[in-house]
């Protein structure tokens, strides 16, 4: 039995790379390699009743990304796999592609090895994901989970927002109406909720929550 694949990546070089790897592989008919997400689009509305059991895909490319290109292809036809090869080891875009429910996601730098073996894995109906992609993609799991944790009151946010501003606990103090006294203790009750160690890990925490911009 053959499978159908088709590749997707606006690098001409790696392009012709994967083709030719999968080429040496007995089993594999590329019946589409393309530079662009929109090639793919057409040849699977105009021959919707072939079956494609493979789509390889980059993220990165002109006009259709490989996010967009996942979403469409999985609205057309949920059986057909996608494995993602790309550059980018962003949490967000893994994320993304994961709720997608795409099937594989390697890094470009994997050896021909591990292609091989992710396109076999996945045919044979399983998932496949690097260890490089797994661990970015559970420990922003883990960063997302804490953040959801922790429960700042509205002073403390107040607070934690003029220390990022560079306000001193005395001008603090005076902007809310409060004691110097009683900043301080906001202060610290502040450091031992988002356990950092100084103010600096107080502003580089409000920053990631966007209290104040860069």
């Amino acid at each position: 039995m053959k499978y159908n694949l088709i590749i997707v990546d606006d690098h001409k070089m790696f392009l012709d790379g994967v083709l030719s790897i999968l080429n040496s592989e007995n089993e594999y008919n590329v019946v589409l390699s393309s530079t662009e997400g929109k090639n793919v689009i057409k040849y699977l509305d105009i021959n919707s009743n072939d079956t494609i059991d493979l789509i390889i895909t980059d993220i990165s490319m002109p006009e259709i990304d490989g996010i967009s290109l996942s979403k469409i292809v999985k609205e057309k036809n949920k059986k057909i796999k996608i494995l993602v090869v790309s550059m980018h080891t962003n949490a967000d875009m893994i994320d993304s592609l994961i709720k997608l429910d795409v099937e594989g996601y390697i890094h470009k730098n994997a050896k021909k090895e591990e292609l091989l073996h992710a396109i076999k894995v996945i045919l044979d109906g399983e998932k496949y994901f690097s260890k490089e992609i797994k661990d970015i993609y559970f420990e922003n799991k883990l960063s997302k989970k804490k953040e959801e944790e922790i429960k700042l009151t509205q002073r403390e946010i107040d607070v934690i927002t003029l220390i990022a501003q560079e306000y001193t606990t005395q001008e603090i103090a005076d902007k809310l109406f409060l004691s110097k006294h009683t900043i301080e203790s906001y202060r610290k009750n502040i450091i031992g909720k988002l356990g950092v160690r100084n103010l600096a890990g107080l502003t580089k925490y409000a920053l990631k929550m966007k209290y104040v911009s860069e």
